[in-house]
């Protein structure tokens, strides 16, 4: 037999929800920034938004590890430069940067692939320049103390203009201390095969695959490029280069501004390499990787007075600062190439030996530019390759009428769900709406302290699902109101209706929220990015719907049914005058057949 609603005693499940709601909102305001505001997407607070694809040299998947590492590189990353708010997550076989703010050109770097490599020059192309330059190349001697780091090629290299500017040089580190090892590459026209080389045409894509895969052709891309550009036979075992094959893959090569390398990512450091350096001025033959850079200790940038440039600073690990003291020592007068990324960033001539294995990159770099390269070095590098497959940008104009719109659009739903319950309820609609409201501040308190401790942001697809929640809060109403009057329909006060209405409701509700949370748990699990957001508000307000029902919405209709105020004792105040008359007619039938059954 159900419980009378003087058992209920609502007021302490009242008094439980009401300490449960001062609880979040002291965490809301006692702690993080103290301030009752949601952590929001970058669809309402405006941000960049980057994807990156995975790319594998035969076009396969890659694998959840590698995929999970190079999330892990690119969270570090983010770290490391300081970009508050980021978040970085896996949709499928991409990785989605957010940024929210005015940080998001930021992001466009921090998925550069970061595949440093040190390299031995075989011999180098000068690549020609469009338009030509008429001025002679400037010649600028050294400043004192420093080592010999500006003199630009002699005649048949690139001008002036285009031979120096962002060329990066390399020295050890001090920026021109004494017995520096490193300078930039000496002002005599590099070797051959620079004056037996033709001028490189533009470069043949490798034709689409039948099927149509984007996949399938990167992957034969990849695989026509490596044919080509890292050829075991471009080197002799005799260490001389065989001039038609690097005529051919230099031919094969396009070094332009912009321009995509297929083997971005994707060189075999095992094999010899032809590639583009100095900004595109020049094309490298070089050796087999020596040293990789993963044998990097640190890497810093910072602003070298002595010549009036941004620099990068590496620090070695003990087993590469004993690798490059050695080559250095054995290969003095030859030119070593850092390549990242498949692009000779430096290719400086060794003077002396770098014993302690201190290195400087230094060239025409901007702040940031510096910043960069040395960010990405030092926090390591990515174990794919990823291209840029889509970048989207949010202005915070663009992202405030968004929020706007949003809050319209649950404004209208929960005003229509008050008319609705105030035509159809009356004063039962009261309670709903108030159990609405109390719901909607339980929701809100929940979202910033979540926003704080897990970083959840509150984006458009999260809204949608806070709206839809309306409607699944309204209907749990409904099913107990509809079932309070299915029992006074029956013959039964509403003093008397309310506990044995609760028992048969509350089974309906905890169904009927079970299979919402259920399919929001599936579509959580299975979903990524914006859908993902969609389902966790939609999970997270139906369990608080029960919160609400069973603390204050039950409570409340059990206080109402209870109470001697005459108007709130009316059943036409409650929405419930009609369904008592008819219950009323229906004891009285029963009644009157039992008394004919008696007289018969």
């Amino acid at each position: 037999m159900a419980a009378s609603a003087g058992h209920l005693r609502p007021g302490r499940y009242l008094t439980l929800f009401a300490l449960i709601v001062i609880v979040l909102y002291a965490l809301v305001f006692l702690t993080g920034n103290h301030k009752p505001t949601p952590k929001l997407g970058i669809d309402l607070q405006g941000g960049t938004r980057v994807t990156l694809t995975a790319r594998t040299p035969d076009g396969g998947q890659p694998t959840r590890e590698s995929l999970n590492q190079a999330r892990q590189i690119i969270e570090r990353r983010v770290n490391g430069i300081g970009v508050g708010g980021t978040e970085v997550l896996l949709d499928g076989n991409n990785v989605v940067i957010t940024v929210p703010g005015e940080q998001g050109d930021q992001a466009k770097s921090l998925g550069k692939t970061a595949k440093l490599g040190f390299r031995k020059v075989v011999s180098s192309a000068t690549q020609p320049v469009v338009p030509p330059q008429t001025a002679p190349p400037a010649t600028t001697p050294p400043t004192s103390g420093a080592p010999n780091s500006s003199t630009p090629p002699s005649s048949g290299a690139p001008s002036a203009t285009s031979s120096t500017s962002g060329a990066p040089t390399t020295k050890p580190g001090g920026g021109g201390a004494p017995g520096a090892a490193l300078a930039q590459q000496q002002s005599t026209t590099p070797a051959a095969p620079s004056s037996s080389t033709p001028p490189p045409p533009a470069s043949t894509p490798a034709p689409a695959p039948a099927d149509g895969s984007v996949d399938a052709q990167t992957a034969q891309e990849i695989q026509v490029a490596k044919a080509l550009r890292q050829n075991p036979q471009l080197v002799g075992a005799d260490g001389q280069p065989n001039q038609e094959l690097v005529s051919k893959a230099m031919a094969a090569l396009t070094c332009a501004p912009n321009a995509k390398d297929p083997l971005e990512g994707n060189d075999d450091p095992r094999l010899p390499l032809v590639a583009c350096g100095d900004h595109d001025t020049y094309k490298y033959l070089l050796e087999p990787e020596f040293l990789p850079g993963t044998e990097i200790a640190d890497a810093n940038s910072n602003y070298n007075s002595s010549n009036g440039q941004w620099v990068v600073n590496l620090n070695f690990k003990s087993a590469g600062t004993k690798i490059w003291a050695d080559f250095t020592s054995k290969n003095v007068g030859q030119q070593a190439a850092f390549v990242l990324d498949t692009q000779v960033v430096s290719a400086p001539n060794i003077q002396v030996a770098i014993v302690d294995g201190n290195t400087q990159i230094t060239g025409k770099f901007t702040q940031a530019e510096a910043k960069d390269l040395s960010d990405i070095l030092k926090y390591g590098s990515l174990p794919l390759s990823f291209a840029s497959s889509d970048a989207t940008t949010v202005s915070a104009t663009l992202g405030l009428a968004s929020l706007q719109a949003g809050l319209i659009a649950g404004g209208i739903g929960l005003l229509v769900v008050f008319i609705y319950c105030l035509f159809y309820y009356r004063l039962l609609g009261v309670l709903t709406i108030l159990s609405l409201a109390l719901s909607g501040a339980l929701v809100f308190a929940v979202l910033v302290l979540l926003g704080r401790w897990i970083g959840y942001t509150l984006d458009l697809a999260g809204i949608a699902g806070l709206i839809i929640a309306i409607g699944i809060t309204a209907d749990s109403f409904v099913i107990y109101f509809e079932r309070l009057k299915d029992e006074i329909r029956e013959g039964r006060t509403f003093r008397s209706a309310v506990p044995r209405g609760w028992v048969r409701a509350r089974r309906t509700i905890l169904a009927s929220d079970g299979v919402s949370f259920l399919a929001a748990a599936i579509l959580y699990v299975i979903a990524v990015g914006d859908v993902q957001g969609f389902a966790f508000t939609l999970g997270m307000s139906t369990v608080l719907d029960l919160v609400v029902v069973y603390l204050v919405t039950h409570p409340l209709v059990a206080m109402v049914s209870t109470s001697k105020s005459p108007f709130l004792s009316n059943p036409r105040n409650l929405g419930l005058g009609a369904v008592q008359q008819l219950g009323s007619q229906r004891k009285k039938s029963t009644s009157v057949g039992r008394a004919n059954v008696k007289e018969a």
